[in-house]
């Protein structure tokens, strides 16, 4: 999950091996933030963290206010980021292992019942080390946590959600999902240069 300080897009790449991640995880609005929400997966912490956002709260006191109202947090995994670049991040003690989260300049990774902390790791490094469009710097990053291992149940969905101010109203700028696939990430790829070639022409 991340923000582009340029053009203000704000993004989530995001792979399981349950289907229709896309549905459920990332959640996304131009000019106000980005959200993700993972393992016992609950999307009134997208819906809601945006609304927070929205009224002014920071990405961290928006956080603590929704995990303050779930009994059932310790089973959670959110993570934010706002349009300014705050972000927050927390992973439930009972969220399934390998989890954690990692927080750096513009971009959060996260990650639960995962083969171990290189996945984030590497997502990381390549995020950093990438230049381009958020949506490129995305992609590149989900593709380097596969490679270091990804979700230890397996590969099924992916999807990526970017918005930025330029986008019609509340829709946004590009929402791509792969459900029920052998190789998710790479097939994500796959229309992601279609989309890509489709906007030069």
């Amino acid at each position: 999950m991340a923000r582009c300080p340029k053009t203000l897009a704000l993004g989530v790449c995001v792979s399981t091996a349950a289907p229709a991640v896309g549905s459920r995880v990332p959640h996304v609005e131009a000019r106000v933030g980005a959200i993700a929400t993972q393992a016992e997966t609950i999307v009134l912490y997208g819906i809601n963290g945006l609304r927070l956002l929205k009224m002014g709260f920071s990405p961290q006191t928006a956080l603590e206010t929704m995990l303050k109202e779930d009994s059932d947090r310790e089973s959670r995994q959110v993570i934010i980021i706002d349009s300014e670049g705050r972000s927050a991040a927390f992973t439930g003690r009972e969220t399934s292992d390998w989890k954690g989260h990692l927080i750096g300049k513009d971009y959060v990774v996260a990650g639960n019942m995962l083969v171990g902390n290189s996945v984030i790791d590497a997502m990381a490094q390549v995020f950093e080390s990438s230049e381009g469009e958020l949506s490129e710097r995305l992609m590149r990053a989900l593709e380097a946590g596969q490679e270091a291992g990804g979700d230890k149940r397996g590969k099924t969905s992916a999807a990526l959600l970017v918005a930025q101010k330029g986008q019609v109203g509340t829709r946004p700028l590009l929402d791509l999902r792969v459900d029920e696939y052998q190789d998710p990430v790479k097939e994500l790829r796959r229309v992601f240069e279609i989309y890509k070639e489709s906007k030069e022409t």
